[in-house]
């Protein structure tokens, strides 16, 4: 027997109401392509996701359902449309909605290779609305600091080893020396930002060049879930390629000469950052495409979600 085509419905319908105890509001396609997206599953998928779901909800003939409901028929129809894969992804990503831990996940890599933009696409499907980068910190130490008392911090990360005077390098890479000790200065303010974020049980992402393993206060992290790794562009050509797209985008309001003449020295701190990353066991993520970055930050935040939830199940069972 042939199925019906499905009825047309308007874009929007304020009189579907979603509601938890006393309180009620219209279902957002918005706001549950952006849970979808969780899952891993691109923008335009999500929102097709979310769209079935609005339709299904219209042929029930329903004027309200509970949000428990609606994570029921969500999951339904995520698995009619993508799959089991996508109905468990979802599955954890209620936990991680669920968990009264803070997570906390930090995103480092070398300046060019894409950490604003991961950072901002996994905040926006954890709905974390907290996001702030190193820099900023840096920035804001530069306030507090002159360049006379810690020179190291008001140059770039790439260019701390101006700093270092030949008789203390010893050796060493000077460049590396000068961005260690620009670390040691701008990870005081990342430990104090990441310790009142775990006090106030506040979920955030940081992004930034200093989030080096090895550097971070790691036992202030002892009352949340820190999720670390790092994100690199391996070929050059590509790395080189993503100063130039983001000069065309933010149209030259970053120098892409200076990027481009300094690449060798930003390539020699990604170098560094893989090496602790890999010593320290800190996922590694080669930037080949933004979709594929996200997918694989996405399913790693998940993971450890459903691991840490786990674990707490074997604590109370021995307990």
């Amino acid at each position: 027997m042939a199925r019906e085509p499905k009825k047309k419905f308007e874009p929007d319908h304020p009189d579907l109401q979603i509601v938890s105890k006393e309180y009620g509001l219209p279902y957002s396609k918005g706001l549950m392509a952006q849970s979808i997206m969780a899952t891993g599953l691109p923008p335009e998928r999500a929102y097709h996701v979310a769209r079935e779901i609005e339709q299904h909800l219209v042929e029930s003939g329903e004027s309200s359902i509970t949000m428990l409901r609606l994570r029921e028929i969500a999951q339904q129809v995520l698995g009619e449309e993508e799959g089991h894969r996508f109905t468990e992804r979802y599955r954890r990503w209620r936990l991680v909605r669920e968990l009264e831990q803070p997570i906390i996940i930090l995103i480092g890599g070398a300046t060019g290779v894409g950490k604003s933009t991961l950072a901002t696409q996994v905040a926006h499907r954890l709905g974390i609305n907290r996001l702030t980068s190193t820099d900023s910190i840096r920035q804001v130490m530069r306030a507090c600091f002159s360049k006379d008392l810690m020179p190291s911090i008001h140059y770039s990360s790439f260019e701390a080893g101006k700093v270092v005077r030949a008789a203390d390098q010893r050796g060493a890479d000077r460049d590396i020396s000068g961005f260690v000790s620009q670390i040691e200065k701008v990870c005081v303010g990342v430990n104090a930002i990441i310790e009142r974020a775990i006090r106030e049980r506040t979920r955030m992402v940081i992004e930034g060049a200093h989030l080096v393993p090895g550097f971070l206060n790691e036992r202030l992290w002892r009352e949340a879930i820190v999720i670390q790794v790092l994100m690199v562009v391996q070929d050059e050509d590509s790395h080189r390629g993503h100063f130039v797209v983001r000069d065309q985008e933010t149209e030259g309001a970053r120098s892409l000469g200076k990027y481009l003449k300094n690449l060798d020295k930003i390539r020699r701190v990604q170098n560094f950052l893989i090496e602790r990353a890999k010593a320290a066991s800190v996922p590694v993520i080669d930037n080949h495409s933004i979709d594929d970055a996200v997918k694989i930050v996405m399913g790693i935040v998940l993971d450890t979600v459903s691991e840490y939830q786990k674990s707490c199940n074997l604590k109370i069972e021995v307990n």
